[in-house]
């Protein structure tokens, strides 16, 4: 009687998995890292940049378990946390401030910029910890961003994190945007110079009328860029469910706007 063979012998099993990013993308990562080991003057390393590049890529793309890469890549779990955690900051340092994004806009032509916000998902947490993450908008756990995005969906600017139960005003006020905007709630002069365009509100003593609710209706048409925008964001799935603090989900989410530029420029 003879007894059944794995077909791949006891050899671990590794699987190819595509990662749809452009040629752009990963040369840009790769040479952050050559650029980073030259100053670090470091002789040896346990793979290429070009490698460290794609695995950390595949991370941030894929939600890849980091002992999964570790395991099919012949290197340790703590060798790929410490790639990711090298490449984020490296690329995070490359996101545009406030006052610059607005005065390269400004630079091109641009007269226009669209902000709003989103609600990243976090993992709940037990006890009161996690209580303020709680939006009662979005019914679930979270942290709040602003973004600004040009008229065609192209992201220029990513605030810090903020709890999810914060409003977007004052996400605002504590990413002191005045200074460089005037947002509803917010805007020095409503009634006689404004330069933000907003939504109107119905309210119990006024209604809407004709004209208001055309004016929404533009509005909404034109907040549509910023919908774009944060879908290409989203597009890297390890922000299905963050597992990380506000102030390394601020350092992330800047590494994958710098990301999210590099793929999709409208």
């Amino acid at each position: 009687m003879s007894k059944n063979q794995p077909a791949e012998g006891t050899q671990d099993v590794v699987y190819q998995v595509r990662l749809p990013l452009s040629k752009r993308t990963i040369d840009l990562v790769a040479d952050l890292i050559r650029q980073r080991r030259n100053r670090m003057r470091s002789v040896w390393r346990k793979a290429e940049p070009g490698k460290q590049a794609v695995i950390v890529l595949a991370v941030l793309r894929h939600d890849q378990r980091l002992a999964d890469m570790a395991g099919g890549n012949g290197v340790g779990e703590s060798t790929v946390r410490r790639w990711v955690k090298e490449v984020v900051k490296l690329l995070a340092a490359r996101a545009p401030r406030l006052d610059r994004a607005c005065k390269k806009i400004a630079r091109g032509g641009g007269v226009v910029v669209l902000l709003d916000g989103t609600l990243i998902r976090t993992h709940r947490r037990t006890g009161k910890d996690d209580r303020k993450n709680y939006s009662g908008k979005h019914k679930a756990h979270g942290l709040l961003f602003l973004a600004l995005t040009d008229e065609k969906g192209n992201l220029i600017w990513i605030s810090a994190a903020k709890p999810g139960r914060s409003s977007e005003i004052t996400t605002a006020r504590h990413n002191k945007i005045t200074g460089h905007l005037r947002f509803v709630g917010l805007d020095d002069q409503p009634d006689d110079d404004p330069v933000i365009i907003t939504g109107r509100k119905a309210t119990r003593n006024h209604k809407l009328t004709a004209a208001e609710k055309e004016a929404n209706r533009l509005v909404s048409r034109e907040r549509a860029a910023n919908e774009h925008g944060f879908a290409n964001l989203k597009s890297w799935r390890i922000l299905t469910k963050l597992r990380t603090d506000t102030r390394q989900a601020t350092t992330l989410l800047r590494a994958l706007l710098v990301l999210t530029n590099s793929e999709v420029q409208r």
